[in-house]
C-alpha cells in the first residue's frame, strides 16, 4: 500500500489552510494520517480552539478505520446510529463520523491515507480538504 510522504503530508496542510484564509473561513485545524491511522503531520492555525486537534483527529481516523470518508459515515450514522455507537466503542470514542474526513486516493484508487480539517463549518472543512489533497496531484473522497 503507497504511503504519503512528510512532504505531501505538510504541503497537505499549508494549501488546505491557504485555501480557507483564500475564503475567509474560520482558523482551521488540519491532521493527515497514514494509511495504519497514525498522525504523520498536524497544525492548528491561530485563533482556532485547543481542542480542535481531537476532532480533526477524529474525522480523518474514521475515513481510514472505516474505509469510508466523512459523508458517508455521518450517513451511516443518520440510518443506523446502532452500528456508528458500536464502531466508536471499538475505537475507543475516537470516531466522529461528520464531513471534513477525507480519504486521500493515488491515481489507481489505492487509500494513502486521510486528512482530516475542523473549524468552520463541516461543508468548508470538506473544501479546505479537497483543495489540500488536490494541491499534491492526489484525489480525494470526502
Amino acid at each position: 500500500m503507497a504511503e504519503l510522504s512528510l512532504t505531501r503530508a505538510r504541503t497537505i496542510i499549508r494549501k488546505a489552510l491557504a485555501k480557507g484564509r483564500e475564503e475567509g473561513f474560520k482558523p482551521l485545524s488540519v491532521v493527515v494520517l497514514d494509511t495504519g491511522g497514525h498522525v504523520k503531520a498536524f497544525e492548528r492555525e491561530d485563533g482556532a480552539a485547543p481542542g480542535r486537534f481531537g476532532i480533526a483527529h477524529g474525522k480523518a481516523y474514521g475515513a481510514i478505520m472505516l474505509g469510508m470518508a466523512g459523508r458517508a459515515q455521518m450517513a451511516r450514522a443518520e440510518q443506523q446510529a446502532y452500528f456508528m455507537a458500536a464502531v466508536n466503542g471499538v475505537y475507543g470514542g475516537q470516531v466522529v463520523p461528520v464531513p471534513g474526513g477525507v480519504l486521500v486516493r493515488d491515481k489507481r484508487g489505492n487509500i494513502m491515507g486521510a486528512v482530516g480539517v475542523t473549524g468552520d463549518t463541516s461543508d468548508n472543512d470538506v473544501i479546505a480538504a479537497v483543495a489540500g489533497i488536490k494541491s499534491v496531484g492526489l484525489t480525494p473522497e470526502d
